[in-house]
């Protein structure tokens, strides 16, 4: 059986049905048709999907009247044609729950949809009809957003026709279901109700791909599973947004109507599909309303914003600011939403006001024959933006300056022309100047518009005078002479002309440069005299041109000056004799080849230079036997030796040589040839060649003499070192007597000591009488150790000791010193603390101690080796 469920739907809904609202969905029973395809009839309020879901096309109003919607579904392959008619009420009681009639269907505005597994029939080969299960399908879902609604929302139901048998258990997955976002729709396991938990978004996600599973108790499939689309329904939820604030355009002044100048945009974040997200844009208004309130229109769809109305002029209104709307729901201004935005229209300029002087005529003033100063400044004014083309303006001379001795550059901050003198005037030629000038800018007029007669003006300008200097003319002036001539001759006259030709003026002549001194020019009328020979071979002359500088000055005030050149071009005559070249040779004791080849060096230039004629002199008589002169040409001679040896030395041949000039010029000259010792190359090697590479007998004698001091300050040094070891050496050996310790009184300046010496026996400087008796005996003890004569624990002396080396009884002591256990365990230096009662060695002085203890008999001292000598003689020699 195919056709719709039901025949007539009944719903009670709210009064106001918003745009692209959901109606109903109406359900087709299909077992086993062709394609089927639904059509309302009122195309104008409503449409239906393919699912079988109808939406209201635009905002409706249901308050005190019924709507039907007959919607018809057509099988594409029969050709067949079934209906079903909902029936659109308003609810009593303005609410959203269902009203239940016999007889009648009666839903919500959203109502659940329970879909069943298709099904088809299939004829046996016997005759008999056999049922087939098909796919289960469940078509898309349409759920509205921000629905306030009590959630959880239940959508639809999915059961299978199995659950008649068993117990199924139901379960979707996706997501929303049991991926990200998780728990926006559930499902009731038992009934297979799917239900959605919170409000939806449409703007977060349109719609959501679920997947529906049924499964026995065990857990077995037991229907393949389907694919679950639930679409989000648009409503209209949010406001256009500009993608500005504010947004800024432009258009030249005196554009046409009709003339685009900008676009501006708005977003809507709901369907465009649908009117919630269709804007319409309007102009709310215009600052300021002149010329016209309604300057521009904007393409309500677009956005585009173009000019109606003309006058369009930037000099008496710059910028134009709009307020532009933009309203969702195709622009309804009761149900739609709206949002604004700022829009800058900025007038800019066009060259529609041509530059005009401020005055006709404009005066300034100039010396003459002053270049790049500035004579006048021309002002103009210009209507047109500042700092533009249309403003800048370009200054022209059109009459009064045929030679171009002025220019008119622009001042780019003023604009303002600066007509400046760019070539020197002459106040004697043209006293003054009245020019025309033209000012335009630097870009065309609009057509249409025309110079005035302001942008023409007059400039009279007055050349001033000043005290030129004195002009030579030619200058400079050329003259040729020859050479030779001689001091005091007339040359010629080099005068100066004042170009001041009101003012009489006295020129003065001097000379500013003359490098050899040759010339002078008389003061008063500028004749140029000679004061010295004139030398065509002076090295003051470049290419035979002499030149001498001249200055002539006025009496004006202030004086002026001019200066001249005078160039001289002096010709050759013979006055220089030839001379050999090269001056000097060099020559080997046996030479091979034995010939040397010379030429002549002359000053002068031909014909007064060569051929020249060669000859050896007469004198002395070796020359002519030891020496061969033969001419080569008439510019080179060859020298050869007539012996086969010559001794080394220097040698000055006399050669006689004679120009061609006229009434020729001889010279003896001497050629110097320096004969040697040559190597097998040919070069000499003797000391002289040495000298002329390089070093002369001078340098080389004292680098020999530094040589030789260096040397003997090194042997100095060593000997001097070698000298102090010698006696360092010997210091160790013998020891000054003043130094030894032995014997000697010595004398410290310290009232004390460290930690050593700080405890003193001063027993031992009591008189010896005083003494117990055994004073006789001697001791030695470390310095840090204070003395116990009660108990002495190192070797004793006796009052005369074997007059042998006293070294011994030292050994002894250190020896008892270095096996004292109360010694510290340092090195200390031993002294003698007390030498004993009755001591043979008696008095050191003449003074008389009256603490020894008896006479002391002192010849051992001469047994105890040279340094004891002088002790027995001074105190053994009896009463002497």
């Amino acid at each position: 059986m195919r056709g719709f469920t039901q025949e007539e739907y009944i719903i009670e809904m709210e009064p106001e049905l918003a745009k692209g609202q959901a109606v109903y969905n109406v359900s087709f029973l299909d077992c086993g048709g062709g394609e089927v395809w639904f059509q309302v009839e009122d195309k104008h309020d409503f449409s239906v999907n393919e699912d079988g879901g109808v939406y209201a096309l635009h905002h409706l109003n249901l308050l005190g009247k019924e709507k039907a919607v007959l919607v018809y579904a057509h099988d594409l392959h029969t050709k067949q044609v079934w209906k079903a008619r909902i029936h659109l009420r308003v609810h009593p009681s303005n609410s959203t729950q269902t009203e239940v009639k016999p007889g009648d269907a009666t839903l919500t505005q959203q109502v659940p949809e329970i879909l069943f597994p298709w099904r088809s029939v299939v004829v046996r080969g016997d005759g008999t009809l056999r049922r087939v299960k098909r796919d289960w399908v469940i078509p898309p879902i349409n759920v509205p957003e921000n629905s306030r609604g009590q959630f959880p929302e239940d959508l639809v139901r999915i059961r299978s026709d199995r659950d008649k048998n068993r117990m199924l258990r139901y379960s979707v997955t996706g997501p929303g279901a049991d991926q990200p976002p998780t728990g926006i729709f559930i499902i009731n396991p038992i009934s297979g109700q799917l239900s959605v938990t919170k409000p939806l978004d449409r703007e977060h996600i349109s719609n959501f791909h679920l997947r529906a599973h049924a499964v026995d108790l065990n857990g077995n499939q037991v229907e393949n599973p389907i694919d679950i689309v639930i679409n989000v329904i648009d409503q209209n939820d949010n406001r256009p947004e500009f993608t500005h604030s504010i947004f800024n355009g432009s258009v030249p002044e005196g554009s046409k109507p009709g003339s685009f100048v900008m676009t501006v945009t708005a977003v809507d974040k709901d369907d465009p599909k649908t009117a919630n997200g269709m804007l319409r844009y309007k102009i709310l208004s215009q600052n300021p309303q002149s010329p016209s309130s309604n300057m521009f229109t904007i393409n309500n769809k677009t956005g585009d914003i173009i000019t109606v109305a003309a006058g369009l002029d930037r000099e008496k209104v710059t910028q134009y600011t709009l307020i532009i709307q933009a309203t969702d729901m195709e622009g309804n201004p009761t149900y739609g939403l709206s949002n604004t935005a700022t829009t800058v229209i900025r007038i800019t300029d066009v060259n529609d006001n041509a530059p005009e002087f401020t005055t006709e005529t404009f005066f300034g003033e100039v010396h003459e024959n002053r270049v790049n100063v500035i004579v006048a400044n021309l002002t103009v004014t210009d209507k047109d933006q500042p700092h533009t083309p249309a403003w800048s303006a370009v200054y022209r001379i059109i009459a009064g300056d045929p030679t171009g001795r002025f220019s008119i550059p622009t001042d780019p901050t003023t604009n303002e022309g600066l007509l400046t003198v760019v070539k020197p005037i002459d106040y004697e030629s043209t006293r003054s100047f009245m020019l025309t000038v033209e000012a335009e800018n630097e870009v065309t007029l609009v057509r249409g518009i025309h110079l005035p007669r302001q942008s023409t003006a007059t400039v009279s300008v007055r050349i001033l005078d000043l005290n030129e200097s004195p002009e030579f003319r030619p200058n400079p002036k050329s003259m040729r002479l020859e050479e030779g001539l001689s001091a005091g001759s007339m040359l010629t006259t080099f005068t100066a002309q004042d170009p001041d030709r009101y003012m009489r003026q006295t020129i003065r002549y001097s000379k500013m440069y003359d490098p050899a001194n040759w010339l002078e020019i008389n003061p008063a009328n500028g004749q140029i005299s000679t004061i010295a020979i004139l030398d065509r071979e002076s090295p003051y002359i470049k290419n035979n041109h002499y030149n001498v500088t001249f200055m002539a000055s006025d009496n004006g005030t202030p004086p002026a000056s001019g200066t001249g050149t005078l160039q001289i071009y002096l010709t050759d005559i013979n006055d220089n004799a030839p001379h050999v070249f090269p001056p000097e040779v060099e020559m080997c004791e046996r030479p091979e080849p034995n010939a040397l080849n010379l030429t002549a060096s002359d000053p002068d230039l031909s014909p007064n230079a060569g051929p020249f004629a060669f000859e050896l002199a007469n004198r002395p008589l070796d020359v002519r036997r030891n020496w061969t002169l033969h001419r080569l040409n008439g510019e080179h001679a060859q020298l050869r030796l007539r012996i086969g040896f010559l001794a080394s030395g220097l040698y000055e041949v006399p050669i006689t040589i004679t120009d061609s000039g006229n009434l020729p010029m001889s010279n003896t000259s001497y050629l110097r040839v320096k004969v040697c010792q040559c190597d097998h190359h040919g070069d000499c090697v003797d000391m002289e060649r040495i000298i002329a590479a390089g070093l002369g007998t001078g340098a080389i004698i004292a680098i020999l003499i530094c040589i030789i001091i260096l040397l003997v300050l090194v042997l100095l040094f060593v000997m001097w070192m070698k000298r102090r070891d010698k006696e360092r050496q010997a210091k160790q050996l013998l020891i000054d007597p003043e130094d030894d310790v032995r014997d000697n009184i010595l004398k410290y300046d310290e009232e004390g000591g460290g930690e050593e010496d700080q405890d003193y026996d001063l027993s031992q400087l009591q008189q010896p009488d005083a003494l117990e008796p055994e004073c006789v005996k001697v001791g030695i003890r470390r310095l840090d150790e204070r003395p116990l004569h009660h108990d002495h624990q190192y070797p004793l002396r006796s009052a005369a000791p074997h007059p042998g080396d006293i070294g011994d009884f030292i050994h002894e002591g250190l020896k008892a010193a270095d096996n004292d256990p109360t010694a510290p365990p340092y090195d200390s230096l031993l002294v003698f603390d007390y030498e004993g009662s009755g001591s043979t060695a008696g008095s050191l002085s003449s003074l008389h101690s009256s603490s020894s203890c008896g006479d002391q008999d002192y010849d051992y001292l001469g047994d105890w080796g040279p340094r004891f000598r002088k002790l027995a003689d001074l105190y053994g020699g009896g009463d002497d």
